[in-house]
Protein backbone atom coordinates (compact mmCIF):
# COMPACT_ATOMS: atom_id res chain seq x y z
CA UNK A 1 0.00 0.00 0.00
CA UNK A 2 2.77 2.63 1.05
CA UNK A 3 4.68 1.77 -2.16
CA UNK A 4 1.20 2.26 -4.23
CA UNK A 5 0.80 6.04 -2.78
CA UNK A 6 4.42 6.51 -3.22
CA UNK A 7 4.85 5.69 -6.54
CA UNK A 8 6.08 8.22 -9.37
CA UNK A 9 3.08 7.75 -11.05
CA UNK A 10 0.89 8.86 -8.63
CA UNK A 11 -0.28 12.37 -10.04
CA UNK A 12 -1.17 10.47 -13.48
CA UNK A 13 -3.18 7.98 -11.93
CA UNK A 14 -4.68 10.43 -9.43
CA UNK A 15 -5.44 13.25 -12.68
CA UNK A 16 -6.89 9.65 -14.47
CA UNK A 17 -9.36 8.77 -11.73
CA UNK A 18 -10.45 12.46 -11.46
CA UNK A 19 -11.34 12.51 -14.77
CA UNK A 20 -13.29 9.33 -14.69
CA UNK A 21 -15.26 10.22 -11.57
CA UNK A 22 -16.12 13.35 -12.92
CA UNK A 23 -17.22 11.84 -16.13
CA UNK A 24 -20.25 9.83 -13.94
CA UNK A 25 -20.31 12.85 -11.11
CA UNK A 26 -22.98 15.69 -12.75
CA UNK A 27 -25.13 12.40 -14.02
CA UNK A 28 -25.61 10.91 -11.12
CA UNK A 29 -26.61 14.28 -9.20
CA UNK A 30 -28.53 15.83 -11.80
CA UNK A 31 -30.20 12.30 -11.47
CA UNK A 32 -30.35 12.12 -7.59
CA UNK A 33 -31.18 15.92 -7.59
CA UNK A 34 -34.33 15.09 -10.42
CA UNK A 35 -35.81 12.26 -7.64
CA UNK A 36 -35.28 14.68 -4.23
CA UNK A 37 -36.75 17.59 -5.64
CA UNK A 38 -39.20 15.98 -8.38
CA UNK A 39 -40.33 12.76 -8.05
CA UNK A 40 -40.32 12.26 -4.64
CA UNK A 41 -43.15 12.78 -2.57
CA UNK A 42 -44.01 15.43 0.39
CA UNK A 43 -43.96 13.80 3.74
CA UNK A 44 -47.89 13.43 5.12
CA UNK A 45 -47.16 15.48 8.37
CA UNK A 46 -43.68 17.72 7.09
CA UNK A 47 -44.93 18.06 3.07
CA UNK A 48 -41.68 19.59 1.61
CA UNK A 49 -39.43 20.55 4.69
CA UNK A 50 -38.76 16.75 4.43
CA UNK A 51 -36.96 17.01 1.53
CA UNK A 52 -33.83 18.41 3.43
CA UNK A 53 -33.23 15.40 4.39
CA UNK A 54 -31.80 14.28 1.23
CA UNK A 55 -28.51 16.01 2.28
CA UNK A 56 -29.14 15.93 6.14
CA UNK A 57 -28.66 12.31 6.65
CA UNK A 58 -25.94 11.55 3.57
CA UNK A 59 -24.17 14.34 5.32
CA UNK A 60 -23.90 12.78 8.55
CA UNK A 61 -23.45 9.42 7.48
CA UNK A 62 -20.28 10.66 5.46
CA UNK A 63 -18.99 13.01 8.96
CA UNK A 64 -19.15 9.69 10.88
CA UNK A 65 -17.33 7.26 8.21
CA UNK A 66 -14.66 9.81 7.09
CA UNK A 67 -14.01 10.01 11.28
CA UNK A 68 -14.25 6.53 11.86
CA UNK A 69 -11.21 6.29 8.57
CA UNK A 70 -9.03 9.14 10.23
CA UNK A 71 -9.47 7.53 13.16
CA UNK A 72 -8.67 4.03 12.14
CA UNK A 73 -6.14 4.90 9.90
CA UNK A 74 -4.93 7.27 13.00
CA UNK A 75 -3.99 4.24 14.72
CA UNK A 76 -2.24 1.95 12.08
CA UNK A 77 0.24 5.32 11.73
CA UNK A 78 0.54 5.08 15.54
CA UNK A 79 1.45 1.69 15.92
CA UNK A 80 3.63 0.97 12.47
CA UNK A 81 4.13 4.24 11.25
CA UNK A 82 2.60 4.26 7.86
CA UNK A 83 3.37 7.15 6.38
CA UNK A 84 0.48 6.59 3.38
CA UNK A 85 -1.66 6.02 6.48
CA UNK A 86 -1.17 9.40 8.04
CA UNK A 87 -1.36 11.63 4.31
CA UNK A 88 -4.63 9.65 3.56
CA UNK A 89 -6.43 10.69 7.09
CA UNK A 90 -5.00 14.53 6.55
CA UNK A 91 -6.78 14.98 3.34
CA UNK A 92 -9.95 13.05 4.46
CA UNK A 93 -10.20 15.56 7.35
CA UNK A 94 -11.32 18.83 5.70
CA UNK A 95 -14.02 16.63 3.87
CA UNK A 96 -15.12 15.23 7.46
CA UNK A 97 -15.43 18.16 8.53
CA UNK A 98 -17.33 19.86 5.89
CA UNK A 99 -20.17 17.35 6.04
CA UNK A 100 -20.42 17.26 9.63
CA UNK A 101 -20.83 20.90 9.91
CA UNK A 102 -23.43 20.38 6.86
CA UNK A 103 -25.18 18.31 8.60
CA UNK A 104 -25.71 20.17 12.08
CA UNK A 105 -26.93 23.28 9.83
CA UNK A 106 -28.92 21.49 7.30
CA UNK A 107 -30.92 19.60 10.93
CA UNK A 108 -30.98 22.79 12.37
CA UNK A 109 -33.08 24.16 9.16
CA UNK A 110 -35.15 20.86 9.39
CA UNK A 111 -35.31 21.43 13.17
CA UNK A 112 -37.43 24.89 13.26
CA UNK A 113 -40.24 23.29 11.45
CA UNK A 114 -40.31 20.29 12.72
CA UNK A 115 -39.36 20.64 16.29
CA UNK A 116 -40.47 24.18 16.77
CA UNK A 117 -36.89 25.36 17.54
CA UNK A 118 -33.48 25.94 15.87
CA UNK A 119 -31.78 24.07 18.15
CA UNK A 120 -31.65 21.68 21.23
CA UNK A 121 -28.88 20.37 23.08
CA UNK A 122 -30.38 16.89 22.85
CA UNK A 123 -27.48 13.76 22.99
CA UNK A 124 -27.67 13.33 18.98
CA UNK A 125 -27.49 17.21 18.18
CA UNK A 126 -24.64 17.23 21.29
CA UNK A 127 -22.56 14.57 20.06
CA UNK A 128 -22.52 16.15 16.52
CA UNK A 129 -21.21 18.90 17.48
CA UNK A 130 -18.50 17.04 19.56
CA UNK A 131 -17.54 15.53 16.42
CA UNK A 132 -17.10 18.52 14.62
CA UNK A 133 -14.74 20.04 17.94
CA UNK A 134 -12.34 16.64 17.08
CA UNK A 135 -12.25 17.34 13.46
CA UNK A 136 -11.47 20.78 14.25
CA UNK A 137 -8.67 19.86 16.80
CA UNK A 138 -7.10 16.98 14.39
CA UNK A 139 -6.66 19.56 11.67
CA UNK A 140 -5.43 22.11 14.23
CA UNK A 141 -3.03 19.56 15.33
CA UNK A 142 -1.61 19.20 11.99
CA UNK A 143 -1.37 22.58 10.49
CA UNK A 144 -0.22 24.45 13.60
CA UNK A 145 2.20 22.33 15.73
CA UNK A 146 5.15 23.19 13.20
CA UNK A 147 7.46 19.76 14.34
CA UNK A 148 5.92 17.01 12.46
CA UNK A 149 6.96 14.09 14.57
CA UNK A 150 4.89 16.05 17.80
CA UNK A 151 2.62 16.90 15.13
CA UNK A 152 1.80 13.23 13.73
CA UNK A 153 1.28 11.53 17.31
CA UNK A 154 -0.67 14.50 18.89
CA UNK A 155 -2.59 14.42 15.75
CA UNK A 156 -3.14 10.33 16.10
CA UNK A 157 -3.87 10.69 20.11
CA UNK A 158 -6.78 13.25 18.88
CA UNK A 159 -8.11 10.95 16.26
CA UNK A 160 -8.33 7.80 18.81
CA UNK A 161 -9.69 9.55 21.59
CA UNK A 162 -12.46 10.96 19.06
CA UNK A 163 -13.45 7.52 18.03
CA UNK A 164 -15.34 6.91 21.36
CA UNK A 165 -17.21 9.66 20.36
CA UNK A 166 -19.12 7.78 17.04
CA UNK A 167 -20.48 4.70 18.81
CA UNK A 168 -22.24 7.43 21.02
CA UNK A 169 -23.76 9.50 18.33
CA UNK A 170 -25.16 6.45 16.30
CA UNK A 171 -26.88 4.80 19.57
CA UNK A 172 -27.47 7.72 21.45
CA UNK A 173 -31.21 8.15 20.31
CA UNK A 174 -31.57 4.41 21.74
CA UNK A 175 -29.92 5.35 24.91
CA UNK A 176 -31.28 8.59 25.92
CA UNK A 177 -35.00 10.14 25.69
CA UNK A 178 -33.88 12.60 22.31
CA UNK A 179 -35.89 14.42 19.84
CA UNK A 180 -34.32 12.02 17.06
CA UNK A 181 -36.45 9.32 16.30
CA UNK A 182 -35.00 6.16 16.01
CA UNK A 183 -32.50 5.14 13.01
CA UNK A 184 -34.93 4.14 10.01
CA UNK A 185 -32.35 2.46 8.28
CA UNK A 186 -30.44 -0.76 9.81
CA UNK A 187 -28.16 -2.75 7.99
CA UNK A 188 -29.41 -6.20 9.34
CA UNK A 189 -33.03 -5.12 8.96
CA UNK A 190 -35.56 -3.96 6.07
CA UNK A 191 -35.60 0.01 5.86
CA UNK A 192 -38.48 1.74 7.26
CA UNK A 193 -38.05 4.26 4.91
CA UNK A 194 -40.75 4.03 1.70
CA UNK A 195 -38.77 3.41 -1.59
CA UNK A 196 -40.27 6.11 -3.13
CA UNK A 197 -38.07 8.03 -0.59
CA UNK A 198 -35.06 5.79 0.31
CA UNK A 199 -34.28 5.63 -3.68
CA UNK A 200 -33.85 9.69 -3.42
CA UNK A 201 -31.79 9.29 -0.54
CA UNK A 202 -29.33 6.62 -1.90
CA UNK A 203 -28.86 8.45 -4.93
CA UNK A 204 -27.95 11.49 -3.16
CA UNK A 205 -25.44 9.63 -0.77
CA UNK A 206 -23.87 8.15 -3.92
CA UNK A 207 -23.74 10.88 -5.42
CA UNK A 208 -21.75 13.07 -2.31
CA UNK A 209 -19.73 9.96 -2.05
CA UNK A 210 -18.24 10.87 -5.74
CA UNK A 211 -18.15 14.50 -5.19
CA UNK A 212 -16.06 13.59 -1.62
CA UNK A 213 -13.73 11.26 -3.98
CA UNK A 214 -13.30 14.31 -6.46
CA UNK A 215 -12.21 16.83 -2.87
CA UNK A 216 -10.38 13.70 -1.33
CA UNK A 217 -7.87 13.12 -4.70
CA UNK A 218 -7.40 16.57 -5.12
CA UNK A 219 -6.60 17.38 -1.76
CA UNK A 220 -4.27 14.00 -1.62
CA UNK A 221 -2.20 15.87 -5.17
CA UNK A 222 -1.74 18.91 -2.78
CA UNK A 223 -0.63 16.72 0.51
CA UNK A 224 2.33 15.12 -1.71
CA UNK A 225 3.36 17.96 -3.67
CA UNK A 226 3.44 20.12 0.02
CA UNK A 227 6.13 17.30 1.16
CA UNK A 228 7.92 17.30 -2.12
CA UNK A 229 8.27 20.63 -2.16
CA UNK A 230 9.61 20.59 1.91
CA UNK A 231 11.95 17.91 1.07
CA UNK A 232 13.42 20.08 -1.73
CA UNK A 233 13.97 22.73 0.17
CA UNK A 234 15.66 20.65 2.23
CA UNK A 235 18.62 19.74 -0.38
Amino acid sequence: MISFFNNSNIFKWIDNLINFINSFFFIILLIALTFALILSPPDYLQGDTVRIMYVHVPSAWIGLASYTCIAVLSLLNFLFKLKAARLVSKSIAPIGLMFTCLAIITGSIWGQPTWGTWWAWDARITSMVVLAIFYILYIIANKLILNESKSEKISSIVAIIGLINIPIIKYSVDWWNTLHQPASIKFMEASKIHPSMLVPLLLMFLALIFYCALIFLMKYKTEIIRIKKKNLKRL
